[in-house]
């Protein structure tokens, strides 16, 4: 028996709506890689006859010529025999001839791999869409793929595809009420606390938390998917970067590594790597953000609702950080097999750490908070965290999450991630931040804390924030 599917409810409709459409759909589905991009189309392609085929993995030896062989022989596999190699044109000519008629989905992975090498291969698709393709108004034909700042460039942004798209499908981490379906029966047996420790390793990535035992405690889990030889979240790191980024690997490590702690403007990332300028790292932060690793977070003005040019980087990849900060330290280890279980209770810094995964997570499923919040999507201006840079007239600060709405109301949201129950002294914390911040006079100001361990008597009682959200209800859905 397969892994269960689970959530990505709103993206299956999505999906299934193409099929009520009185013509064929070329679609794009694009995330990070381990994210159930094939996952969710084999999902959709239950209902239909399905064909799949993917690109081979890049390295010093693929041509444009090996993916076109590799194609043909996931063709014959298909059951499509006889398919000579060497043009793109008679490859896709041959897919089509077989796919005339009828409910068909086919999917070409991995893209970017497919036909990179091949200056010739969009545009030779784009011709067959045009010409064979289209015509079986049925058919479902799906541009998939991990990189997807070569979807953007070479297909959302060409004049070949203009207006050829019939939906761009970007998959993100799964929400809270998804990932807890991992637990299986145990999901109400263990509590948030435990789930959100492991959240803080995985993120919400299906692949990460299919490596879930729910029999076994958060730390055992960790120990074994991420402190043994040969697990999957040991070997992950060097994958993502070989696979995606191939010969410049080293430079988009280095900007990761940069953005393991808090977020940082560009010029700091510069900084840190030496680098005077930004030039072609410039290009190499956005291919991050595309991926799904960073997020691009900007101030804004709250006169005006309108960004600014500042802006700052974060890396929004809770496995990415929890990486860097604990698996490669501890490598030698490790690979000598000394690396005791025990050993995670001891982990440097985790409290801390474990914040910055936990903000990550909040922001992730901000539409649940928006919801629990009462506020209406058409009442927001902006949102998301939030800085505001130093000058002669203010000082800085930075909120971990803001909402402003268009009745001129301020939503600070403080995200807590601690071991004990929060206590008063997140109060001060909090006013000196809404001290800080530059405001209209018109602007009201609603303090909100999130938390996942619990609150004291004595903060409850101070009445000081106008929520106290505990996130754990968003894990398990209530």
């Amino acid at each position: 028996m397969g892994q269960k599917f689970f959530g990505r409810e709103q993206e299956l409709a999505q999906l299934r709506r193409l099929q009520k459409k009185s013509g064929a759909s070329l679609v794009v589905v694009r995330g990070r890689r381990r994210i159930g991009k094939s996952r969710l189309l084999e999902e959709f392609g239950k209902e239909m006859k399905s064909l799949f085929f993917t690109g081979l993995p890049p390295n010093q030896h693929t041509t444009a010529q090996t993916q076109r062989n590799e194609f043909a022989k996931q063709l014959e596999r298909a059951g499509i025999h006889g398919i000579r190699s060497d043009d793109w044109s008679d490859l896709f000519w041959n897919l089509s001839a077989h796919t005339q008629r009828g409910r068909i989905l086919i999917v070409l992975d991995e893209i970017s791999w497919m036909g990179g090498k091949d200056p010739d291969f969009l545009g030779k698709l784009k011709t067959m869409w045009d010409l064979h393709f289209s015509k079986n108004s049925k058919l479902v034909l799906v541009l998939c793929g991990s990189i997807s700042s070569w979807i953007e460039e070479n297909i959302l942004k060409h004049t070949g595809f203009l207006g050829r798209i019939s939906l761009d499908l970007v998959l993100e981490e799964m929400s809270l009420q998804s990932c807890n379906q991992f637990w299986g029966a145990k999901k109400s047996r263990v509590n948030p606390l435990e789930k959100f420790k492991i959240l803080s390793v995985t993120g919400g990535v299906p692949l990460y938390l299919e490596q879930i035992l729910p029999s076994v405690s958060s730390e055992k889990n960790i120990f074994e998917m991420c402190f043994e030889r040969g697990s999957l979240l040991y070997r992950e790191f060097e994958n993502i970067f070989s696979d995606l980024f191939s010969k410049k690997s080293k430079m988009y490590k280095e900007i990761i590594y940069s953005l393991s702690g808090a977020s940082k403007s560009q010029s700091t990332i510069l900084s840190d790597l030496g680098k005077s300028h930004g030039g072609v790292y410039t290009n190499y932060l956005e291919d991050l953000v595309s991926a799904g690793f960073i997020k691009k977070d900007f101030t804004w003005n709250f006169e005006t609702g309108k960004t600014g040019r500042d802006h700052r980087y974060r890396l929004s990849d809770n496995y990415l950080r929890f990486y860097l900060k604990y698996i490669l330290p501890n490598q030698s280890k490790i690979e000598k097999g000394i690396f005791a279980e025990s050993s995670i209770s001891t982990l440097r810094n985790w409290e801390g750490i474990m914040g910055l995964q936990f903000e990550n997570l909040v922001s992730h499923n901000r539409k649940d908070l928006i919801r629990f919040l009462e506020i209406s999507s058409s009442e927001i201006v902006m949102e998301g965290p939030f800085f505001q840079k130093p000058t002669i007239r203010k000082k800085g600060c930075q909120i971990d999450y803001m909402i402003q709405t268009k009745f001129n109301t301020l939503y600070v949201c403080e995200v807590k991630f601690l071991k004990k129950r929060v206590g008063v002294q997140v109060i001060e914390e909090v006013q000196e931040k809404i001290d800080k911040l530059k405001l209209p006079r018109s602007f009201s100001v609603r303090p909100t804390l999130i938390h996942v361990n619990g609150v004291t008597d004595e903060l409850i009682e101070e009445d000081y924030f106008d929520k106290v959200i505990d996130f754990g209800q968003f894990l398990v859905g209530e």
